[in-house]
């Protein structure tokens, strides 16, 4: 039953993050234990919360206590919960809008993604505020390479390589701990993940582009073969 179930949840998208076959289990073990009162939307709404309670978890560590990071995870679980489970209960339910969906999962991550680096950009000293800025800009691209990618391959997926939103929670949740066990560690590890993130994007832009050739030449072959059967088919009339 479990595998009938996994298998229509994630019907719909390729996914090749390292942590897929756990989270995948997970969301196949949480989604018809969901009430029926919450919807796709009240999914969506949970995961936008849980943005906000990052962001907050970064204000109140800069003007109360550093401590309050831990926030922060708590804030991070409950994002995963809305984010992972808005779009798979709708196919669970079979009440799958694929474009509405798909459009308010990007903007939703987008202003996610716009929170938590605004509240890394209070929370940080002097010139580190700008790898802040440099975060943002940088999971931006990821997901407009992301959407590009589908456009090109008619694929969808969320991942780069072995790294997915999860694993990038993850990463920040323990960037997190590292700060309240030892102050002023998250500037510098901050500037890891920047770099981490552009090395992979670069790498990514470089597939991407060679997708979009071999596309290009793919349809240019195409039309050519047409254009030569329609020349024949007037030849022998």
């Amino acid at each position: 039953m479990s595998q009938k179930i996994n298998k229509k949840l994630f019907q719909d998208r390729k996914r090749t993050n390292v942590l897929s076959s756990s989270e995948q289990k997970l969301i196949s073990y949480l989604v018809p234990r969901i009430p029926n009162w919450i919807s796709s939307d009240g999914l969506t709404a949970i995961g936008l919360f849980g943005s906000l309670m990052i962001l907050g978890s970064f204000l109140l560590a800069e003007y109360v206590a550093r401590p309050w990071l831990l926030l922060g995870i708590i804030g991070f679980f409950v994002q995963w919960f809305g984010d992972s489970l808005d779009g798979r209960i709708a196919y669970y339910r079979n009440k799958s809008r694929k474009w509405y969906g798909f459009a308010l999962d990007i903007v939703m991550d987008w202003i996610s993604t716009v929170m938590i680096g605004l509240g890394y950009v209070f929370y940080a000293t002097g010139d580190f505020k700008y790898s802040g800025f440099a975060l943002v800009a940088l999971y931006g691209w990821a997901m407009i390479i992301s959407q590009l990618r589908y456009r090109i391959t008619d694929k969808y997926t969320i991942d780069a390589g072995l790294l997915g939103p999860t694993e990038i929670r993850v990463i920040i949740c323990a960037v997190l701990l590292c700060e309240v066990l030892f102050a002023g560690s998250i500037n510098y590890l901050v500037i890891i993940i920047c770099i981490a993130l552009f090395v992979i994007n670069c790498v990514d832009t470089k597939k991407l582009l060679d997708m979009g050739d071999e596309r290009d030449w793919e349809e240019k072959k195409n039309k050519e073969i047409a254009a030569n059967e329609k020349e024949a088919q007037s030849s022998n009339t």
